[in-house]
């Protein structure tokens, strides 16, 4: 391994040499995708991103475990609320399926585009719903440690004790004080002690398609949770390099680090590393705006002109 890699670490805004833990072996998860729809040219470009990189780890003599994995429960329609629908169960119902048919479509689907992106598949691709037992440990970690709460059924962690130990928002570089003077009524609210708590597990309500049984009662996991678990669990307590993309660092990369630091008392990942956004006219490609390209519409040469 005679040539040098040196990458942007997000959470210390500098370029820096990349020096693995335990050399040879190197470890890298990235967020993968909630699959609840087709994939577009957005979703693109964080899988060849980190593709360049897992290649050129391995083109530099490291044996790479690249985790990369699935979303297919807790992903709420508003992120930064913590609050809505399920997005999968959202489209299970427009669509008349079940929630594991709509995973299952749109996961073969994300599967075949990245063959024809020719990425190379991850090493372990884990699903959430598949670690269920992992996260409810995890939660249990954060309310011995005192960091979690239970609120009528489902489980807070508690951003207003953690602030007064450690830095939440060193990464996306939000204040916490200024946010909370900003924000608006959430739902839920109400059960939670501050603001901007997030639900590490949240109670299912009579009818809800997906939900499991808990120390706390029906309920299912909370999206930030399913990626500090997995990752852990497949990486270990500490691990060198955790990817995604910008969109993800608040709240999602954010709370992570807060509920990994929480549950384990030291860092968890040493590099993070965002890539930017695909634009179009100036704006960043999303399905509100009508702006997306679907990775099936580019490789049959239907897209549409924007």
């Amino acid at each position: 391994m005679q040539n040098s890699l040196y990458i942007y670490n997000s959470l210390t805004r500098k370029k820096e040499e990349f020096k693995p833990l335990n050399p040879p072996f190197a470890g890298l998860y990235v967020c993968g995708p909630t699959v609840y729809s087709d994939a577009h040219l957005g979703h693109a470009r964080p899988f060849v991103v980190f593709d360049l990189l897992y290649r050129y780890l391995l083109h530099l003599g490291y044996r790479v475990r690249y985790v990369r994995n699935i979303t297919d429960v807790g992903h709420l329609q508003d992120e930064e609320a913590d609050a809505g629908e399920d997005k999968i169960i959202n489209k299970a119902r427009q669509e008349k399926l079940e929630p594991m048919e709509v995973v299952q479509k749109y996961m073969n689907t994300f599967h075949r585009n990245m063959e024809q992106l020719n990425t190379l598949p991850p090493s372990i691709e884990p699903r959430a719903t598949g670690h269920i037992i992992e996260q409810q440990e995890f939660i249990l970690k954060l309310i011995e440690s005192g960091f979690a709460y239970e609120s009528n059924g489902s489980v807070y962690f508690d951003v207003g004790k953690y602030s007064t130990r450690y830095n939440y928002g060193k990464l996306s570089g939000r204040v916490l004080e200024e946010m909370q003077a900003e924000t608006r009524t959430l739902e839920g609210r109400e059960d939670k002690k501050h603001p901007f708590d997030f639900a590490l597990w949240k109670k299912a309500e009579p009818g809800h398609l997906m939900q499991w049984p808990s120390p706390w009662g029906n309920g299912f996991p909370g999206w930030h949770l399913e990626c500090s678990a997995m990752s852990v669990k497949y990486l270990g307590e500490v691990f060198d390099i955790h990817g995604g993309g910008m969109d993800l660092m608040f709240p999602h990369h954010e709370c992570e680090i807060a509920q990994s630091t929480a549950a384990l008392g030291r860092e968890t990942v040493r590099y993070w590393i965002h890539n930017n956004m695909i634009t179009i006219n100036g704006q960043k490609k999303a399905r509100s705006l009508g702006n997306i390209i679907t990775l099936d519409e580019i490789f049959s040469g239907r897209q549409k002109l924007l």
